[in-house]
């Protein structure tokens, strides 16, 4: 079942968070963000308005959400982990983690599993290199992760 918004209602909505936030300095990423909290992605459907509401081309708009990692292109599942990968994470170990992370869901990064329940992403920096390998799981910080809270980690986000 798809549950993705239809074009009418992305439109809408986009052109709405649009014109509430193009008077700030440097609109394009908080409306970025605007849309993709509203949507938990930024639908393809969006870029033309922002591209028209900001006087911008679409291939403008469409490089600020390719180049940031952090902007989806497909709805995010349930749950959404975050595994750092920057050279304090790697150093300790975080390229096992991901292995034994990316095999025990059955995707890679940027991938979400068929039932949904979780997104896969790579970050660049938690800022928690004391805590390596670190992870966000919905925003909590999990830190000094091994096999053992990798196993806690996938049946929290399969329960």
């Amino acid at each position: 079942m798809n549950m993705q918004p239809a074009r009418t209602e992305i439109a809408a909505q986009a052109a709405s968070i649009i014109d509430d936030m193009k008077g700030l300095e440097g609109p394009l990423l908080p409306i970025l963000h605007g849309i993709q909290e509203e949507f938990g992605y930024v639908p393809q459907e969006a870029l033309p308005i922002i591209a028209s509401k900001l006087n911008l081309s679409r291939a403008e708009v469409y490089g600020v959400v390719s180049f940031y990692h952090d902007y989806r292109k497909q709805p995010a599942g349930r749950h959404v982990l975050k595994l750092c990968q920057a050279e304090s994470c790697q150093s300790m170990g975080s390229d096992a983690v991901a292995a034994r992370l990316k095999q025990a869901l059955g995707i890679d990064f940027h991938q979400t599993t068929s039932d949904g329940a979780v997104t896969l992403e790579p970050v660049y920096c938690l800022g928690l290199c004391a805590c390596s390998p670190a992870a966000l799981l919905d925003g909590e910080v999990i830190g000094r992760i091994d096999a053992d809270k990798v196993d806690e980690i996938v049946a929290e986000v399969r329960s």
